[in-house]
């Protein structure tokens, strides 16, 4: 089984542009093994909706770190292994905006895995949402907060794996240029 950084990023706003908080699963070895979580200030407004979503807003963030001095605390981890999310496009788009917005150079592509596709293929016919997939394995969701959603997504990937999914036919390269 490969190493798999799994995360979720929460956005101020519909830009989805900006994070305002991240979480980070670590999975190595067939089992979570490092949990990171870190609100993050945008610099930017935050949308009611988003808002009322996540219950973050900006005095929340007010004293969390900018983006560019919270990657340098996580990029070690986001390189170390495959990177894995819920609707994976979504959060890596918002890595990469964010990346691109501070003018900071991480790598041209990553490899990557989306826990909604893998779904689609292992359990055609349900819905993929993650409260559902949470509900219908059992794990413990608090949905929108990002080290529930982060950690509830690698629950979720290690019950496809243990499953007997063939991880080499989900990933995938997503293109940071």
């Amino acid at each position: 089984m490969y190493r798999y950084v799994v995360f979720d990023v929460e956005t101020p706003n519909r830009c989805c542009d900006r994070m305002s908080a991240i979480g980070i699963s670590v999975i190595d070895g067939g089992r979570i093994t490092e949990e990171y979580f870190s609100y993050v200030n945008p610099e930017t407004y935050f949308d009611y909706y988003n808002t009322l979503l996540t219950g973050i807003d900006s005095e929340k963030v007010a004293s969390a770190p900018v983006f560019p001095e919270l990657w340098q605390k996580i990029e070690p981890v986001m390189s170390s292994g495959i990177l894995a999310a819920h609707n994976a496009v979504f959060d890596l788009s918002v890595l990469k905006k964010c990346l691109s917005d501070y003018g900071i150079y991480w790598k041209n592509t990553a490899k990557y895995c989306c826990t909604v596709q893998m779904g689609r293929k292992i359990l055609p016919g349900i819905s993929h949402k993650l409260d559902s997939m949470c509900d219908y394995y059992g794990i413990s969701l608090d949905h929108h907060q990002a080290d529930s959603d982060s950690r509830a997504c690698a629950e979720i990937l290690l019950n496809y794996l243990n499953g007997g999914a063939d991880e080499k036919n989900f990933i995938k390269t997503y293109f940071f240029i």
